[in-house]
């Protein structure tokens, strides 16, 4: 159930990416310029005060995670980042492969 759970997830986020993707290619082609939506910036369009809330949590723990890590992923496109997690997420959790030759207890 937790497995169905995950894959479900990464499923939606697999969507997310490509409405995304669908998204910064309709923007870049209207404004023929390449235009990217960057994960903080759709971050701070949805909640902006849970983003501040994460920076000082990551800060208090350990502050290099937040420049060295967390800047660089929030600088990345917001398809990019959602399409690698859903994918790894539809992987982890994939189903396991049948065993042959004899039946499981």
């Amino acid at each position: 159930m937790i497995r169905g759970f995950f894959r479900l997830v990464g499923l939606l986020l697999l969507a997310g990416a490509f409405v995304f993707l669908v998204y910064d290619g309709a923007r870049s082609i209207a404004d023929q310029a390449v235009r990217l939506t960057p994960l903080g910036e759709f971050w701070n369009d949805i909640h902006q005060s849970s983003q501040q809330a994460v920076r000082t949590m990551v800060e208090g723990v350990a502050p290099w995670l937040w420049t060295d890590v967390a800047k660089v992923i929030l600088n990345q496109p917001a398809w990019a980042v959602m399409g690698v997690l859903g994918l790894l997420l539809l992987l982890i959790f994939r189903p396991r492969k049948p065993l042959i030759g004899y039946a499981r207890n």
